[in-house]
């Protein structure tokens, strides 16, 4: 039986999913955010779709600072957007390379 997965929301889109399929954001005890790759860091948390279209709605509506239950500045903001689009754009470069390895090798004629 397969093992069940647990579910999160998106601060942005309001849609349920996988906890794995979401990126997190904390605020640590210190008040520093950071993006947590690993989903075990201590903190508060807000879970984001690793999709652009969702990270701005996150940004504009305050629901992130909402989560986070703390009034973020521009330029934390601006860091923590570049911060998550690296990773976003790391993560589709990754399954992207996941992909190429699973199709099947083509032999041709010399």
């Amino acid at each position: 039986m397969a093992r069940k997965q647990p579910q999160r929301t998106c601060t942005g889109c309001k849609s349920t999913r996988d906890k794995r399929d979401l990126l997190r954001i904390v605020r640590l005890p210190d008040g520093e955010l950071v993006v947590d790759d690993t989903g075990k860091r201590a903190g508060r948390g807000a879970y984001v779709c690793p999709d652009e279209e969702c990270l701005d709605k996150a940004f504009k509506t305050k629901s992130l600072e909402k989560t986070l239950k703390e009034h973020l500045p521009l330029e934390v903001l601006e860091k923590l957007r570049a911060d998550l689009l690296a990773v976003i754009t790391e993560k589709r470069r990754q399954e992207e390379l996941q992909k190429l390895a699973l199709q099947p090798k083509k032999r041709g004629k010399l």
